[in-house]
């Protein structure tokens, strides 16, 4: 036997055990020992307070949209609230100014109207010879609305008749061969520079004659602009039966027109003589009613001005 193999018999064999390696316990909220790169989005998350996405990496949810952070930033909000003040702010300056250059609630009164209004104020200017009162109803010394009292001017019809004369004359150029934008523009622009000049030179005649009347400019371009209604009629009859249907019918909205104004103005520039029944006498009222006529009779030369080349 050999005393190499006596002596490893008589020593006891050792067991080898596996050694052990000593893997750190992993607190909570410590990173993963395997993973490459420290985790942090759970630190940022709790830094921030968001809430973890489905994905779990810490990022805000999808459904949250841009404008939703954009809004959620305090400086954004305060610039909204002084965008806000200075939009307030604005619109109060222009409610208390405009009123300077645009009487927006005299406008109101004379946009007032119904159909009720609209069918009586179009047979009255067609047969004025049939009304008797021409008095304008009052309520609290002020005027009651258009659609009160047939009496009342207004300035729905005389738009809408002026809209409607242009229309109508395109329609009698195009059936003429003459029909451009250039020469419908030159239409309207032309009506509406003799409005214009009608109503500057009664305001002109009535400051030089020194007549205290409630008549008002805005009055003046809702009584001017009712001719617009006879040269409409006189197109219209011109279109369907030539001249002479023109001429018969544009006659009587003159006649028509003539009356109308004599009887409503009357009642304006006269208002004094009228209301104490006293007979226009003196220089100073024979003035007055030549005033009255002159407007009156302007009316039936312009209504034949604007139309008479439209018929042929």
């Amino acid at each position: 036997m050999h005393p190499a193999g006596s002596a490893a018999a008589g020593t006891p064999r050792q067991r080898k055990w596996p050694s052990k390696r000593r893997i750190p316990v992993s607190h909570q909220g410590m990173a993963d020992p395997h993973q490459l790169f420290d985790d942090t989005s759970s630190a940022q998350s709790q830094g921030y307070g968001a809430q973890r996405g489905p994905s779990g990496l810490g990022y805000p949810p999808a459904s949250a949209s841009p404008q939703a952070a954009f809004l959620a930033d305090p400086v954004s909000n305060m610039a909204m609230a002084y965008g806000s003040s200075l939009a307030a702010q604005g619109k109060e300056l222009v409610d208390k100014n405009i009123d300077r250059f645009i009487p927006v609630t005299k406008l109101k009164y004379y946009f007032a109207v119904d159909t009720l209004y609209v069918g009586k104020k179009l047979g009255l200017l067609f047969f004025p010879y049939l009304h008797q009162d021409w008095e304008v109803q009052y309520q609290q010394d002020t005027p009651v609305a258009p659609r009160f009292d047939v009496n009342a001017p207004d300035l729905y019809i005389p738009a809408m008749a002026f809209i409607t004369y242009v229309l109508v004359a395109g329609l009698a150029l195009g059936t003429q061969d003459r029909f451009s934008p250039d020469l419908l523009g030159l239409q309207a622009s032309s009506a509406l520079a003799w409005l214009t000049l009608e109503v500057l030179a009664i305001l002109l005649s009535l400051y030089l004659v020194t007549v205290n009347t409630d008549l008002t400019t805005i009055d003046l371009v809702a009584f001017l602009g009712y001719k617009y209604v006879g040269m409409i009629g006189g197109i219209l009859m011109g279109l369907l039966f030539g001249k002479i249907g023109y001429y018969l019918v544009l006659g009587w909205c003159c006649m028509s027109i003539f009356v109308f104004m004599i009887r409503t103005l009357r009642l304006k520039i006269l208002a004094e003589a009228a209301a104490e029944g006293v007979p226009v006498r003196g220089a100073r009222n024979q003035l007055r009613m030549y005033l009255t006529m002159a407007v009156a009779a302007a009316q039936p030369l312009l209504m034949y001005w604007l139309t008479f080349h439209l018929v042929r």
